[in-house]
């Protein structure tokens, strides 16, 4: 099997072979394996906003807060599962919200990418912040207030010491090269979910604890006001096409297992700490769960925790980031195709399924780039304090583009029949297997499920492709979905205070 160093959506140079055997000629595949890929998406999901939970569940009430966590991981999970299929439609180890963008909206791919690429950086800056914010009490937790030692308890110390391990790591090049920094992550949050439980199985907090809210909530404006944290809770879209793109076997059932096995387990998690810390605290929780906890080895432990959460989690936030600013470095406005460069099934500027052959980012761009979101973060997160504000924003469009509106847009406009790149996939379907013919009818094993739908009207009859219609149907839901959380986050953020 003939080797290959090729590069993926980051520009990194990713270890991928050519696929042998029945695969579509240039098709490559990864060498990561099905657990790495959820591990790494396991942590890009799970991060210090898991601490925000109880607060929320305590606004909305137990039974309507899971019912919206429930929902925020069925509707993030649908979007992962757009991207792979959208995925589908570029060559193998090609995919990236950029490639996308030059298949169906080619002049706006500067846009996504940019709004890409400042939300991963805000994200990332917020971490830094939250070890300068951390690391003091875990030090006095650990040796009290020693003399002699005042640095100790200086944020700036502790954001500059930390930044000797984030380097490093932040200058690996693939993403699968973290799965053990990832696995070290989950560690950190294992211990901090057992923590949450032991002392609510303990039942230390009873005598202070406040009020419980089990079906009912606290009014439209709190509740509003906590989905936000929610929603954004499950954001982890900006490395899917990555673990796509590394993932050992890209089928249609690994890949939607990695989507399952990711946002099941993110939200299993978030189900668990939001209901013991809130049963903990009652309607007297904060918006740090650990911070509640008095002062001890096990809470300053969990602290620790935190850090070191947030510490490992910097690179999957680096990574998209430094793929994004790649790609709008890169990008050119796009002309119109002459007669003669258009076929039916062409792609009028990419060719039948993308660019078979991405530019890769050499080693001095790829230092460079990440060199200079290194140091920016460091400098932001050394003079500002708290981003709270603006990461409210960052996060009500950067977020939830990336995980509803891009997703959406991209599968409805890739996917329509009239679309010269999905004509040209479908014929070399047909010529690789024969599983798309076009003289199915509504007689065939799902045909009482497209004949329900095509007597309301939904979806057409006499056609085996009634899925992907409804599929089409359901991705313009997720963007018109992700632009109606946007401008309630938006409106939340604006005339409304979340404690955190």
């Amino acid at each position: 099997m003939e080797e290959a160093a090729l590069v993926g959506p980051s520009g990194s140079h990713n270890a991928l072979r050519r696929r042998g055997g029945r695969g579509r000629p240039g098709d490559v595949v990864g060498e990561a394996s099905w657990a790495s890929s959820v591990i790494n998406l396991v942590n890009t999901i799970i991060g210090a906003g898991v601490l925000a939970m109880p607060l929320a569940i305590s606004r909305m009430g137990i039974v309507l807060g899971v019912c919206v966590v429930l929902w925020s991981a069925a509707t993030a999970g649908f979007g992962l599962y757009l991207q792979s299929l959208c995925a589908h439609y570029l060559d193998r180890g090609s995919a990236s919200f950029f490639a996308l963008s030059q298949l169906t909206y080619p002049n706006a791919a500067v846009v996504f990418d940019a709004a890409i690429a400042i939300k991963c950086f805000g994200v990332g800056v917020s971490y830094l912040i939250i070890i300068g914010d951390l690391m003091p009490g875990v030090v006095q937790g650990f040796v009290g207030s020693e003399p002699g030692y005042d640095f100790l308890v200086d944020r700036h110390f502790w954001v500059t010491a930390f930044m000797l391990i984030v380097i490093p790591i932040s200058y690996l090049r693939r993403l699968d090269s973290l799965k053990y920094t990832s696995i070290a992550a989950l560690v950190s949050m294992a211990y901090l979910v057992v923590l949450v439980v032991y002392n609510f199985v303990k039942g230390d907090t009873m005598e202070d604890r406040g009020p419980i809210r089990i079906g009912h909530w606290a009014g439209a404006v709190p509740t509003l006001s906590s989905l936000p944290v929610i929603v954004f809770a499950f954001t982890c879209h900006q490395n899917m096409f990555s673990i796509l793109n590394e993932i050992g076997n890209n089928s249609h059932f690994r890949t939607t297992a990695v989507v399952f096995a990711s946002a099941g387990s993110a939200a299993a998690t978030y189900i668990l700490v939001a209901i013991t810390g809130y049963l903990s605290f009652g309607n007297s929780v904060g918006g740090n769960i650990i911070g509640m906890y008095p002062p001890g080895v096990y809470a300053t432990i969990g602290r620790a925790a935190i850090v070191m959460l947030v510490v490992f989690s910097y690179p999957l936030q680096c990574h998209p980031c430094r793929a994004s600013v790649d790609a709008v470095l890169k990008w050119r406005p796009k002309q119109h195709a002459t007669g003669t460069e258009s076929s039916p099934n062409r792609h009028p500027l990419l060719g039948p399924r993308g660019n078979r052959t991405p530019e890769p980012m050499s080693d001095l761009r790829f230092s460079i780039i990440t060199t200079t979101i290194l140091v920016l973060s460091y400098l932001v997160a050394m003079t500002v304090s708290s981003l709270e504000s603006v990461l409210a924003y960052v996060g009500s469009t950067g977020s939830t583009s990336i995980s509803f509106i891009l997703p959406g847009l991209f599968y409805y406009k890739i996917s329509s029949p009239d679309s010269p790149t999905h004509q040209g996939l479908m014929k070399e379907d047909d010529e690789a297997e024969d599983d798309l013919s076009d003289d199915d009818d509504c007689d065939d094993g799902e045909g009482s499920l497209a004949r329900s739908l095509s007597e309301s009207g939904l979806l057409p009859c006499g056609s085996r492709h009634w899925r992907k219609a409804l599929l089409r149907r359901l991705s313009l839901a997720l963007a018109l979905y992700g632009f109606l959380v946007m401008i309630v986050c938006l409106i939340t953020n604006t005339f409304f205070k979340v404690s955190h």
